[in-house]
Protein backbone atom coordinates (compact mmCIF):
# COMPACT_ATOMS: atom_id res chain seq x y z
CA UNK A 1 0.00 0.00 0.00
CA UNK A 2 1.30 3.23 -1.31
CA UNK A 3 2.06 5.27 2.14
CA UNK A 4 0.29 8.94 2.41
CA UNK A 5 2.68 11.75 3.88
CA UNK A 6 1.32 14.71 5.20
CA UNK A 7 3.96 17.47 6.58
CA UNK A 8 3.65 21.04 8.59
CA UNK A 9 5.45 23.61 7.29
CA UNK A 10 6.18 26.10 10.99
CA UNK A 11 7.55 28.65 9.15
CA UNK A 12 6.94 31.93 10.67
CA UNK A 13 6.91 33.22 7.38
CA UNK A 14 3.42 33.35 5.46
CA UNK A 15 2.93 32.42 1.76
CA UNK A 16 4.15 33.04 -0.45
CA UNK A 17 7.45 33.81 0.68
CA UNK A 18 10.54 31.59 -0.09
CA UNK A 19 10.96 29.04 3.01
CA UNK A 20 13.93 27.40 3.63
CA UNK A 21 11.39 24.65 5.86
CA UNK A 22 9.72 23.84 2.61
CA UNK A 23 12.88 23.70 0.64
CA UNK A 24 13.76 20.70 2.80
CA UNK A 25 10.34 18.93 3.03
CA UNK A 26 10.14 19.19 -0.24
CA UNK A 27 13.06 17.13 -0.41
CA UNK A 28 11.62 14.45 2.19
CA UNK A 29 8.57 14.24 -0.22
CA UNK A 30 10.70 13.71 -3.34
CA UNK A 31 12.46 11.14 -1.51
CA UNK A 32 9.01 9.24 -0.03
CA UNK A 33 8.13 9.66 -3.64
CA UNK A 34 10.72 7.13 -4.49
CA UNK A 35 9.06 4.67 -2.32
CA UNK A 36 6.12 5.28 -4.53
CA UNK A 37 4.72 7.62 -1.38
CA UNK A 38 2.66 10.93 -1.96
CA UNK A 39 2.05 13.62 0.46
CA UNK A 40 1.27 17.61 0.94
CA UNK A 41 2.92 20.20 2.75
CA UNK A 42 0.69 22.39 4.65
CA UNK A 43 1.94 26.30 6.38
CA UNK A 44 0.71 26.20 8.93
CA UNK A 45 1.03 30.10 9.48
CA UNK A 46 -1.60 30.70 6.60
CA UNK A 47 -4.13 28.84 8.82
CA UNK A 48 -6.30 30.01 11.46
CA UNK A 49 -4.40 27.32 13.93
CA UNK A 50 -6.59 29.22 17.13
CA UNK A 51 -4.50 28.15 20.97
CA UNK A 52 -5.44 25.98 23.13
CA UNK A 53 -5.10 22.25 23.32
CA UNK A 54 -8.68 20.58 22.32
CA UNK A 55 -9.24 19.48 19.04
CA UNK A 56 -11.86 22.04 18.15
CA UNK A 57 -11.87 25.61 19.42
CA UNK A 58 -15.16 27.24 18.11
CA UNK A 59 -15.72 29.31 15.30
CA UNK A 60 -12.88 30.24 12.67
CA UNK A 61 -10.93 27.52 13.93
CA UNK A 62 -8.70 25.64 11.35
CA UNK A 63 -7.47 22.70 13.39
CA UNK A 64 -10.73 20.51 12.83
CA UNK A 65 -9.36 20.06 9.12
CA UNK A 66 -5.85 20.01 9.82
CA UNK A 67 -5.80 17.49 12.52
CA UNK A 68 -7.57 15.08 9.84
CA UNK A 69 -4.80 15.58 7.40
CA UNK A 70 -2.55 15.05 10.39
CA UNK A 71 -4.69 11.29 11.38
CA UNK A 72 -5.62 10.06 7.54
CA UNK A 73 -1.99 10.17 6.70
CA UNK A 74 0.86 7.36 7.34
CA UNK A 75 3.59 9.90 8.63
CA UNK A 76 3.50 13.21 9.55
CA UNK A 77 6.37 15.18 9.07
CA UNK A 78 6.92 18.37 11.51
CA UNK A 79 9.30 20.80 9.81
CA UNK A 80 10.70 24.08 12.12
CA UNK A 81 13.30 26.70 11.78
CA UNK A 82 15.13 27.43 14.55
CA UNK A 83 14.15 30.56 16.48
CA UNK A 84 16.62 31.69 19.82
CA UNK A 85 17.26 28.18 20.10
CA UNK A 86 13.45 26.61 19.69
CA UNK A 87 11.15 25.14 17.26
CA UNK A 88 9.19 28.13 15.91
CA UNK A 89 5.80 29.49 17.78
CA UNK A 90 4.01 28.18 15.41
CA UNK A 91 5.39 24.88 15.80
CA UNK A 92 4.61 24.76 19.34
CA UNK A 93 1.23 25.96 18.90
CA UNK A 94 0.71 22.64 16.34
CA UNK A 95 1.77 20.63 19.52
CA UNK A 96 -0.02 22.20 21.83
CA UNK A 97 -3.36 20.78 19.87
CA UNK A 98 -2.21 17.32 19.52
CA UNK A 99 -2.02 17.61 23.38
CA UNK A 100 -5.71 16.58 23.07
CA UNK A 101 -4.98 13.37 21.46
CA UNK A 102 -3.83 12.18 25.09
CA UNK A 103 -8.04 12.11 25.93
CA UNK A 104 -9.03 11.07 22.72
CA UNK A 105 -8.07 7.34 23.65
CA UNK A 106 -10.42 4.43 22.00
CA UNK A 107 -11.28 1.02 23.79
CA UNK A 108 -7.82 -0.31 23.97
CA UNK A 109 -6.82 2.79 25.30
CA UNK A 110 -4.68 3.91 22.03
CA UNK A 111 -4.48 7.53 21.20
CA UNK A 112 -5.24 8.39 17.72
CA UNK A 113 -1.74 9.02 16.36
CA UNK A 114 -1.39 5.30 17.04
CA UNK A 115 0.32 3.81 14.05
CA UNK A 116 1.52 6.95 12.39
CA UNK A 117 5.43 7.96 12.13
CA UNK A 118 6.39 10.97 13.44
CA UNK A 119 9.19 12.54 11.61
CA UNK A 120 10.96 15.44 11.61
CA UNK A 121 12.82 18.42 9.50
CA UNK A 122 14.93 21.35 10.82
CA UNK A 123 16.66 24.15 9.57
CA UNK A 124 18.21 27.32 10.94
CA UNK A 125 21.17 29.10 11.14
CA UNK A 126 23.99 28.65 14.12
CA UNK A 127 22.93 25.51 16.09
CA UNK A 128 20.65 24.45 17.99
CA UNK A 129 19.30 21.06 15.55
CA UNK A 130 19.61 18.71 18.19
CA UNK A 131 18.56 20.37 20.87
CA UNK A 132 15.05 20.81 18.71
CA UNK A 133 14.82 17.50 17.54
CA UNK A 134 14.99 16.07 21.00
CA UNK A 135 12.20 18.68 21.70
CA UNK A 136 10.13 17.62 19.20
CA UNK A 137 11.09 13.83 19.18
CA UNK A 138 9.35 13.74 22.91
CA UNK A 139 6.30 15.73 22.23
CA UNK A 140 5.44 13.35 19.36
CA UNK A 141 6.45 10.57 21.52
CA UNK A 142 3.92 12.12 23.83
CA UNK A 143 1.37 12.46 22.27
CA UNK A 144 1.11 8.61 20.13
CA UNK A 145 3.40 8.70 17.39
CA UNK A 146 5.84 6.06 16.47
CA UNK A 147 9.43 7.53 15.75
CA UNK A 148 11.78 5.33 13.52
CA UNK A 149 15.22 5.32 13.77
CA UNK A 150 16.87 8.55 12.36
CA UNK A 151 13.63 10.27 12.71
CA UNK A 152 14.89 13.64 11.99
CA UNK A 153 17.02 15.65 8.91
CA UNK A 154 18.49 19.10 9.25
CA UNK A 155 20.85 21.54 7.87
CA UNK A 156 21.72 24.60 10.20
CA UNK A 157 24.48 27.04 9.08
CA UNK A 158 27.52 29.15 10.24
CA UNK A 159 27.06 31.04 13.41
CA UNK A 160 26.21 34.34 12.83
CA UNK A 161 26.36 33.92 8.67
CA UNK A 162 23.45 35.11 6.01
CA UNK A 163 23.30 31.77 3.99
CA UNK A 164 20.20 30.31 4.38
CA UNK A 165 18.89 26.70 3.04
CA UNK A 166 17.00 28.00 0.63
CA UNK A 167 20.06 29.64 -1.26
CA UNK A 168 21.49 26.23 -2.04
CA UNK A 169 20.79 25.61 -5.94
CA UNK A 170 22.40 21.56 -4.40
CA UNK A 171 21.04 20.44 -1.04
CA UNK A 172 24.52 19.85 0.81
CA UNK A 173 25.24 16.09 0.84
CA UNK A 174 25.14 15.13 4.54
CA UNK A 175 21.64 16.82 4.77
CA UNK A 176 20.62 14.57 1.49
CA UNK A 177 21.80 11.37 3.01
CA UNK A 178 20.15 12.19 6.54
CA UNK A 179 16.56 12.83 4.39
CA UNK A 180 17.28 9.66 2.47
CA UNK A 181 18.26 7.26 5.83
CA UNK A 182 15.11 8.97 8.03
CA UNK A 183 12.30 8.61 4.70
CA UNK A 184 13.91 4.43 3.86
CA UNK A 185 13.53 3.19 7.61
CA UNK A 186 10.38 5.13 7.67
CA UNK A 187 8.59 3.10 4.82
CA UNK A 188 10.27 0.05 6.04
CA UNK A 189 8.30 0.66 9.46
CA UNK A 190 5.23 2.24 8.16
CA UNK A 191 4.80 -0.58 6.26
CA UNK A 192 5.01 -3.01 9.42
CA UNK A 193 2.59 -0.93 11.43
CA UNK A 194 0.09 -1.18 8.18
CA UNK A 195 0.43 -4.60 8.35
CA UNK A 196 0.42 -5.15 12.37
CA UNK A 197 -1.73 -2.62 14.01
CA UNK A 198 -0.28 -1.73 17.72
CA UNK A 199 -2.90 -4.14 20.02
CA UNK A 200 -3.44 -1.50 22.74
CA UNK A 201 -4.82 -2.49 26.30
CA UNK A 202 -7.00 -5.31 26.47
CA UNK A 203 -9.99 -4.63 28.71
CA UNK A 204 -10.62 -6.72 31.79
Amino acid sequence: MALKIFAFNCTLKPSPAASSTDKLLQEVLDEFGKHGGEGEIVRAVDCNIKPGVKSDEGDGDDWPRLRRKVLDADVFVLGTPIWMGQPSSVCKRVLERMDAFLYEKDDKDRMPSYGRLGLVAVVGNEDGAHHVSAELFQALNDVGFTLPPNAVTYWVGEAMGDKDYKDFKTSPKVTTYATTLMVAGAVHLAGLLQRAPYPGLAKK
